[in-house]
């Protein structure tokens, strides 16, 4: 077994997105082939909902799987094709946006409003595959505690635990993993894999190195077969995701991300005349 080293660390600098909410950009259109097939990671944290009470509008997607998971909080969403619903403490959206679809993600005033999304990028054969919803409820996902650590297994498998979703189209492993003061964690992972984590909250010591890292970066990893991370005196709790990269070119405007530019301009094209909605 080689524990990986640490490759790169990203995020921690503060951004504004949608109609003015404040979030964390951990990883986008700069580390798209570093962390391929993983385009983006939002992470917000705040208990002033005038952080994050604006929203993200009606917006378009295409080409693109978006990851929604709360720990607390309260989300409304609505789409074109009709659907709509809440997510809410310990829940997770899985969109599949496929061909396209138009959509709105409206924060309601909350305590205190943690999580994230993450966007995975769709093989060029699923790039316009039906649009689809997967409304993961809290009771859904499965958690495993061992001494001194809880892992909720949102995606993927942990400890022979399945999660309520493996990936259609890109199989991707999310853990939202928290361990106690000092606990020490070792996870194998198929070392073909892009693996990277997400400090939430404390500080753990990271990688080969031991490299001490704090809460609201990102952590991508390198060579090697097993994570290894070890919390400090105040104990962490992360996210971790891991999924084969897909080797693909991107082409990436905004919300829509094709292979080609032609098919970018495709999309705006079908946009500006009323055609982008494949599938009502």
């Amino acid at each position: 077994m080689q524990s990986k080293p640490i490759r790169k660390t990203t995020g921690g600098s503060t951004q504004y997105d949608g109609a003015g909410v404040k979030l964390v950009r951990v990883i986008g259109n700069q580390d798209i082939y570093d962390f391929d097939p993983f385009l983006m990671l939002d992470a917000f944290d705040s208990t002033d909902p005038k952080d994050y009470i604006q929203g993200f509008p009606w917006h378009p997607h295409r080409g693109i799987e978006t990851v929604t998971y709360l720990i607390s909080g309260e989300i409304e969403h609505g789409d074109s094709l009709g659907n709509e619903g809440i997510i809410d403490d310990g829940c997770c959206q899985w969109m599949t946006a496929g061909s396209g679809i138009i959509h709105q993600e409206m924060p309601k005033a909350a305590k205190r409003m943690l999580g994230s999304q993450l966007w995975i990028n769709l093989p060029q054969s699923d790039k316009m595959t039906d649009p689809v919803y997967r409304d993961i409820r809290s009771v859904q996902i499965p958690t495993v505690k061992e001494d001194g650590t809880e892992v909720r297994v949102i995606s993927g498998t942990y400890a022979g635990t399945n999660g309520p979703e493996q990936g259609d189209f890109v199989k991707t492993i999310y853990l939202d993993v928290k361990l106690g003061p000092n606990k020490e964690w070792t996870f194998g992972v198929d070392p073909r894999k892009t693996v990277f984590c997400y400090l939430v909250e404390g500080s753990a010591l990271v990688g080969q190195a031991k490299q001490k890292i704090g809460s609201g970066l990102g952590v991508l990893f390198g060579e090697g077969d097993t994570i290894d991370i070890t919390a400090t005196e105040e104990g962490i709790r992360f996210f971790l995701y891991a999924a084969k990269p897909l080797g693909e070119s991107i082409a990436w405007r905004g919300p829509i991300v094709m292979n080609t530019q032609d098919e970018l301009k495709l999309a705006s094209k079908e946009l500006r005349e009323g055609t982008f909605i494949k599938h009502p």
